[in-house]
């Protein structure tokens, strides 16, 4: 692996996609429409492109992280049709499904993309991988402190259209039990089994307040202010539930986490076969370990 574009490199993920990939890579590239913020990314090559617009062809590169939500399928057809490697940090289940379709196309041009590589979904669909149960329950907690990159605010925004019902899980120390409202994130869909995935935020006030937040999510000043605003800390956890066990990551910074799982499995991709993977099926139990020697933890603990 030689070069590394990231799309989106100068985003909350997309840095941290760099950062772990500086001195493990030769050239990494941190591509976008805006150039003047590319060129903030330390140790990174800036590059200025518009995916709505611009010629594909232009991203030559070894591989490639899509760190943006814009044409996603699009931009993963032009990688594989020419044999680049594609990862996709999108939690989005549509945009992951439209990938899928591309495999035989992978397969036929030796390429790799993976899926699913992030923290939700990503290190959820490792936990419930290592549950084995054909039941799961996963709980997402998200600072409402860190500042988020406007992609994922305005996913979440979008997303809570399809807030479902709520039930209660155990997180890890200091969060203890909380409520979590089923939201739209892909590893639900992807996972085999019966799989449910909830959202909660650290500040408890807030997470009750999500479902009044409904009716006006598209509001102008409410977008405003989840980009403007921010409630809390900026610490994380995901819990996977299964047969009355949790199995639990945790730490601070959810970008940093999301942005170092795509750079290690950036950084796998040659070991790793062609076709289009969800993450589950491309990295071994050696992954989550390595991951969180970077300063995150793992836990195992009764549900009770």
């Amino acid at each position: 692996m030689k070069r590394v574009v990231v799309l989106g490199g100068y985003g909350a993920v997309g840095r941290e996609v760099v950062a772990g990939l500086i001195g493990h890579v030769p050239e990494v590239v941190a591509a976008g429409r805006d150039l003047a913020k590319a060129r903030t990314v330390p140790g990174a090559l800036p590059l200025r492109i518009d995916l709505r617009g611009d010629d594909l062809e232009r991203l030559a590169a070894d591989a490639v992280v899509m760190c943006a939500e814009t044409d996603n399928a699009r931009v993963a057809e032009s990688c594989l049709a020419r044999g680049v490697h594609y990862v996709d940090v999108s939690a989005s289940h549509a945009v992951l499904s439209a990938i899928e379709r591309l495999d035989g196309l992978a397969v036929e041009r030796n390429a790799t993309a993976v899926l699913s590589v992030g923290l939700a979904p990503g290190v959820t669909n490792l936990l419930a991988r290592e549950s084995g149960g054909r039941e799961v329950d996963i709980g997402v907690l998200i600072g409402a402190g860190e500042r988020h990159g406007p992609s994922a605010v305005e996913w979440t925004l979008d997303s809570l259209a399809e807030l479902g019902g709520s039930w209660r899980m155990r997180f890890p120390e200091p969060y203890g039990v909380r409520t979590v409202h089923r939201f739209p994130f892909s590893d639900q869909y992807t996972l085999p089994g019966r799989v449910r995935t909830g959202l909660c935020l650290d500040s408890r006030a807030m997470t009750a307040l999500l479902p009044r937040l409904v009716p006006i999510r598209d509001l102008g000043p409410l977008r405003a202010a989840f980009r403007h605003v921010h409630v809390g800390g900026d610490g994380f956890a995901v819990a996977v539930e299964s047969g009355g066990t949790v199995r639990s990551f945790s730490g601070r910074r959810q970008s940093r986490a999301s942005g170092l799982a795509a750079a290690l499995v950036v950084r796998r991709l040659d070991g790793m076969p062609p076709g289009v993977h969800h993450i589950e099926d491309a990295v071994g139990p050696d992954f989550l370990p390595e991951l969180a020697a970077h300063g995150f933890e793992l836990a195992h603990y009764d549900a009770g």
